[in-house]
């Protein structure tokens, strides 16, 4: 029967962090990460952080381009690279 590891280190904290800003970390990978919050103020500030992050990025009204006109710059792009080329 294999160990089931509680504590992990930093870098995967932030990692399972990173994946919950995302809705892709599982409910045991959120155990550990708020397990390790309990003893960790770095991870805790990347968290903070992290969330001020996705709720910046949410509440922000950036308007992106649409796909046609990224294809259509893409294009031109690589028509003046092909032209330019030496």
């Amino acid at each position: 029967m294999s160990k089931l590891k509680i504590i992990i280190p930093c870098d995967e904290a932030n990692h399972t962090c990173d994946k919950s800003q995302y809705k892709e970390a599982s409910i045991l990978e959120k155990i550990k990460l708020n397990i390790h919050l309990i003893y960790c103020r770095a991870c805790r500030e990347y968290t903070k952080n992290n969330k001020k992050l996705t709720k910046k990025i949410k509440d922000s009204k950036v308007a992106c381009i649409d796909v046609d006109t990224k294809k259509k710059i893409k294009k031109t792009i690589e028509t003046a690279l092909d032209n330019n080329s030496i």
